[in-house]
């Protein structure tokens, strides 16, 4: 593997190169210098570092360097620590911590005081903890890597909208051409192009010169300078540019990028700005707003009622879907016209049912059956969250929210290759949605208790944290969507985090403080003679499911309005129950008398019901009544159900037995399906269960946060490595006397016999010494081994590298030495 600049950058010089004055001159000599606990923090800041866990500093530091830990760490940093970054990448390499002050902050005293000085030492602490700076205040050094992907280029603005220094932009301009330039600017001639280049910097940095250059300038050039200072510093030209282009390109204020673009050098775009690299530093984040206040006990209440009305929509949803839930799309997900009919059902718009689909999905409640002809259905964990007490089951859709990845607000945009993404279907996870959630969270449970914030200040805090060009947008977008859901879930209420909401993020049971502010079922109904009947709050389990058969539902909200219709007691009747079964329930669940109207309407339901029978031959209609008969066939509505009559009460049709069904009762008869031995068949579906389904993973946003276990054993096999590599060894007398010493940093071969001896002796006085290893699979290695036993030609010790004991086969040992006295 070739050695590229990171490589370059992080190599780690001998001990005796290092600098007199203490300073690291690397940066594996600044990461070696720190401490087990700096070590890890920074491998917890970026745990791509541990993948897998570095072998030594020098591979910690070069992985630190690479391209993709790079991009990673900068994604994750806040706008002032990225704008410090970004000034030192414009900054002379190395920088002085005063000239990045003064980039920052402005070089004269009267530079307005916005707290930039202040925050910077934050901020450079940021970067140093993350590895992306090194060196000391004098010599500070932006890691290479960092520096070529923010520094400008003609291809890739900066941020700063600054563009090449004098010596960049000039780079194979003709050394003629260099020396009109120098003449046009007053300087005198030079030799070679270099002291001009080196001359024309000098005089674009000289504040007093600088100035009296541009005293000298017509009003518009000036005008053409402070178009291009701020950004983008390049501007298009003509053939024969005009007076004042002409005037400012011959004393080298533009010089040419490409025979039809000039650009500004960084020097002159300085000075003009009086020194700063941003036209806004940001060093303060902005404070998240308040938008209106209101009682904790007042938001407490509303978020207790979306949370019941959350649990009646998702049991709403699941049940919808227990007889003959949708189909699977064949690329996978939930069809358009299947969540339009949704939506529909639960009488809510698109988006906010794909959010209810997808959590019942995330909680486990929704899956696929995996059959041939697939459909999605309740799993058996439906059926186990249904007999959870209701703060228990709001409790397991929040704990399967809040670390989601499949984000609903997705559904309906187009994936890379131009396909629709669907409810339910592949491509939904985001996996910065968990981190934008509890953050967005955070922020609300960090303002006073009742609050709820103005959402722009929210967005603008949540760019602060992550300004990042297309990481900003998405969590934008996430953020928006949190609010909505958790105001939707009732984590939220009236916009301010509620306490269960708030014991959810502080990783509490959020059932507990849910539980008082939930009402008591009720067993009880108010039955009105207007055919409702009225639940004054939430219902008992069993009154609930028989209720939902017997009416349908009218209206929802603190109270829910049943109204029973002819339809709906039919539909009781089918499921099996009886007028006489029917008139006990109301008498026993109403807190009123049972209106005569609703006895009237069961009692007529049922006398009719049943009269007529449906069965199969295609199908048939069979009555004891033949005047019945006689007044369908006579009835012109049912001339397409192709009736002709075969017996006095048997009448035969073309139509099969379900169609037969439909069309009778829709001419307003009211008939019952019977078996082929005559029995009246019960209508009532058996609830359908897919098999036992886990839930969907989320998708981590790149590798997982190490637990301080992790931590603590990576830092210490980085460091037994590093040991191994930078320990100082002897010489064999043998190889020293015939003047054979290896280079440096190789192991000098030694013969076996002088293997034996020398392990021998280490395992007698308990000395550590240094090994070449070869293992079986041929990939060789340094170890620092303190030998414990020799035998059989094996040597058992202590091995610092892996840190623990290992027992090593002699023959595969190429060589050993015992290490300095100051490295024992």
């Amino acid at each position: 593997m070739g050695t590229g600049p990171c490589d370059q950058e992080a190599t780690v010089p001998e001990p005796s190169s290092t600098a007199a004055n203490g300073a690291p001159r690397s940066l594996a000599e600044a990461l070696r210098a720190r401490d087990d606990a700096a070590l890890a923090a920074l491998l917890h800041a970026r745990p791509d570092l541990l993948s897998p866990v570095p072998g030594d500093v020098t591979q910690l530091a070069t992985r630190a360097g690479t391209r993709a830990s790079v991009v990673r760490a900068l994604d994750r940093l806040d706008r002032f620590a990225l704008q410090t970054a970004e000034a030192l990448a414009v900054a002379p390499d190395p920088c002085p911590y005063g000239v990045l002050e003064s980039l920052l902050a402005g070089s004269g005293g009267d530079s307005p005081d916005d707290g930039t000085r202040a925050a910077l030492p934050r901020a450079l602490a940021t970067l140093r903890d993350q590895a992306l700076v090194w060196g000391g205040d004098e010599r500070l050094r932006l890691v290479r890597t960092a520096r070529e992907l923010l520094a400008p280029s003609a291809s890739r603005p900066s941020p700063t909208g600054l563009g090449p220094t004098v010596a960049e932009a000039t780079a194979g301009m003709s050394p003629t051409r260099i020396q009109e330039i120098v003449a046009a600017a007053g300087l005198p001639a030079t030799h070679d192009p270099v002291s001009a280049v080196a001359a024309l910097t000098g005089l674009f940095t000289d504040p007093a010169r600088m100035s009296a250059l541009l005293d000298q300038a017509p009003p518009e050039a000036r005008q053409v300078l402070d178009r291009l200072v701020w950004g983008p510093p390049y501007g298009e030209v003509t053939a024969n540019p005009a007076p004042p282009v002409r005037w400012l390109r011959d004393r080298g204020l533009l010089l040419p990028a490409t025979t039809r673009t000039v650009v500004l050098p960084r020097e002159v775009a300085l000075h003009l700005r009086g020194g700063l690299a941003h036209r806004t530093p940001e060093p303060v984040a902005p404070e998240v707003a308040v938008q209106r206040e209101h009682r904790p006990p007042l938001v407490d209440a509303n978020a207790a009622g979306q949370a019941l009305a959350a649990l009646a929509t998702v049991e709403e949803l699941v049940k919808s879907w227990e007889h003959a839930g949708p189909p699977v799309l064949r690329a996978g997900g939930l069809s358009v016209r299947d969540l339009k009919r949704t939506a529909a059902a639960l009488d809510a718009d698109e988006p906010t049912a794909a959010f209810w689909i997808e959590l019942a999905y995330a909680a486990g409640l929704l899956a696929a059956d995996g059959e041939v002809d697939e459909r999605y259905g309740p799993t058996p964990a439906f059926d186990e969250w249904r007999e959870l007490p209701p703060a228990e089951q709001w409790s397991a859709l929040v704990r399967a929210w809040l670390p989601a990845t499949r984000t609903a607000g997705a559904v309906g945009e187009q994936d890379p290759k131009g396909r629709t993404l669907a409810a339910l279907g592949p491509g939904l996870d985001r996996s910065a949605a968990p981190e934008v959630r509890r953050r967005v969270l955070e922020l609300l449970a960090a303002l006073p208790e009742g609050a709820s914030p103005d959402p722009q200040s929210l967005l603008d805090r949540l760019s602060w944290e992550r300004p990042v060009r297309g990481t900003s947008e998405l969590r934008a977008r996430l953020a928006g969507l949190t609010l909505t859901e958790a105001e939707l879930l009732g984590v939220t209420g009236r916009g301010a985090l509620s306490a269960p909401g708030r014991a959810l993020l502080e990783h509490r049971d959020p059932a507990q403080p849910l539980a008082p502010l939930l009402p008591e079922p009720v067993d009880r109904v108010l039955l009105q003679a207007d055919l409702t009947a009225v639940a004054p709050g939430p219902l008992d389990r069993p009154l609930a499911d028989v209720l939902a058969v017997l009416a349908d539902v009218e209206s929802k909200g603190g109270a829910t309005v049943y109204r029973f219709t002819p339809g709906s007691v039919r539909r009781a009747l089918d499921g099996g129950h009886t007028a006489s079964d029917l008139h006990a329930f109301l008498a026993e669940h109403s807190a009123t008398p049972v209106p005569q109207p609703l006895s009237y309407l069961i009692d007529d339901v049922a006398r009719r019901h049943g009269r007529l029978r449906v069965g199969a031959a295609s199908s048939y209609v069979r009555c004891d009544d033949d005047a019945l008969l006689g007044e369908i066939l006579a009835d012109k509505r049912s001339a397409s159900l192709g009736l002709r009559r075969i017996a006095p009460t048997v009448l035969a049709a073309q139509a099969d037995p379900g169609a037969l069904l439909d069309g009778l009762r829709a001419l307003g008869y009211a008939p019952a399906a019977e078996s082929h031995t005559g029995d009246v068949l019960v209508a009532r579906a058996d609830a359908r269960r897919t098999p036992a389904r886990a839930k969907p993973v989320p998708v981590p946003e790149g590798p997982p946060l190490p637990d301080e276990t992790l931590l603590a054993a990576a830092v210490r096999a980085i460091r037994a490595g590093d040991l191994a590599a930078t320990a100082v060894r002897k010489e064999p007398a043998a190889a020293a006397t015939a003047g054979g010493g290896a280079a440096s940093g190789e192991l000098p071969r030694t013969s076996a016999a002088e293997t034996l001896a020398t392990v021998q002796a280490a395992a007698l006085t308990g000395s550590v010494v240094w090994i070449g290893y070869v293992n079986a699979e041929g990939a060789a290695s340094q170890r620092v081994i303190a030998p414990v036993r020799v035998e059989g030609g094996f040597v058992t010790g202590y091995d610092h590298t892996a840190d623990e004991v290992r027992t090593f086969a002699l023959h595969r040992i190429t060589g050993v030495a015992e290490l300095a006295d100051d490295q024992v």
